[in-house]
């Protein structure tokens, strides 16, 4: 392991070595050496150690969890490549591009701003919709957020979910930790605290540390709660994404509902555990709009399965139905009362009421 690669790893030292303190802190001096009342020591144990363990659950997995590879068939062959490279015309570039898509049948929708096929010269891929090129990692990954120091890779489409979560238990832990010990730390500063110098410190200390990375937390989570919620990346909410009809800050949004559902999954059972339930496979995407040259096949393809279809394409498709049934039905009855009134006998009963019309006027 050379140098740089052990100096990225210190910030995910640094969070697992105050996690280890934490436990030590709370565990040792706040409930055995503090907390005299069994039954208080033995709730706040048993939310502690949930909390605990959910937090280092969802925070292990977001490291290790590789944050989503991009496909072979993306990459250009080697006459494919020589091809790219031999030619110096933009517009002859766009064309080979445009090409090597169309034969491969990649399903791609977003564009340069441009309107050419992204392809990046580093990996010399063509980039799936949501992928990126990361500097750092020296790759591109599949719907990429950003790369976060602290977990020392990718935040990206395999490990957005669990990043996510490790946001939200955090939090929750740092707010228990600052909740619990807020009576103790308040005696302290009365003296009026009986305990040792040792715990007096780690005490102190505690809720310090846990009320900053609450603060820290918290605005980290609102902000990514923003974004699932309009189904947008942080590089898509500095850039928004470009598709053939132009660029669209809200192209991928399918709802609220449908956004959550997009990064959480539809299993209520599994939404807030670090498991990944994430819809789809993360190179196509279902958009506000149907791509006119992709059609809705292509993103419909990701939902493996009848029941693991989107359920909010579902409903747009019945939405769908339901109005063009109604216009069809519209119409229908429209060309058959046009087809009565037309009728012989039709106009000849119009002519007769017509006829009668004038002699009670009379």
């Amino acid at each position: 392991m050379d140098s740089d690669t052990a100096f990225k790893w210190l910030p995910v030292i640094l969070i697992s070595a105050i996690l280890v303190w934490s436990y030590y802190a709370y565990v040792v001096h706040l409930c055995i050496l503090t907390i005299s009342e069994p039954w208080v020591r033995y709730i706040l144990l048993v939310l502690y150690h949930i909390l605990f363990i959910l937090f280092l659950w969802s925070y292990w997995r977001t490291v290790w969890t590789n944050p989503g590879p991009v496909p072979s068939r993306f990459k250009l062959t080697r006459d494919e490549l020589e091809n790219l490279e031999s030619t110096e015309s933009d517009v002859e570039q766009r064309r080979i591009l445009e090409q090597v898509v169309i034969d491969k049948d990649l399903p791609v929708a977003m564009r340069t701003i441009q309107g050419s096929v992204r392809y990046c010269d580093r990996c010399s891929i063509i980039k799936p919709d949501r992928a990126h090129h990361c500097s750092v990692c020296g790759t591109c990954v599949l719907k990429m957020d950003h790369h976060c120091p602290w977990v020392n890779t990718c935040v990206a489409f395999l490990n957005y979910k669990f990043f996510v979560l490790f946001l939200f238990y955090g939090f929750i832990y740092c707010i228990f930790i600052s909740l619990s010990v807020l009576k103790y730390f308040l005696q302290f500063w009365a003296r009026s605290f009986e305990s040792t110098g040792q715990s007096k410190f780690h005490i102190l200390f505690l809720f310090f540390v846990s009320s900053m990375f609450s603060i820290s937390l918290c605005s980290l989570l609102c902000y990514h709660i923003h974004l699932v919620l309009n189904n947008r990346t942080t590089l898509e909410a500095f850039r928004s994404p470009v598709f053939r009809r132009g660029p669209d800050k809200l192209g991928f949004s399918l709802g609220k509902l449908g956004n959550l559902q997009e990064v959480f999954g539809d299993n209520w059972k599994t939404i807030m555990l670090p498991m990944f339930t994430s819809m789809g496979d993360g190179l196509t995407f279902p958009q506000r709009f149907t791509d006119p040259e992709l059609g809705r096949r292509d993103s419909e393809e990701r939902w493996s399965g009848e029941e693991e279809r989107a359920p909010m394409l579902r409903r747009e498709e019945e939405r769908e139905e339901r109005i063009r049934l109604s216009e069809s039905d519209s119409e229908e009855e429209l060309l058959s009362m046009q087809t009565v009134l037309t009728s012989p006998g039709a106009q000849q009963q119009q002519h007769t009421t017509s006829t009668s019309s004038l002699i009670i006027k009379s």
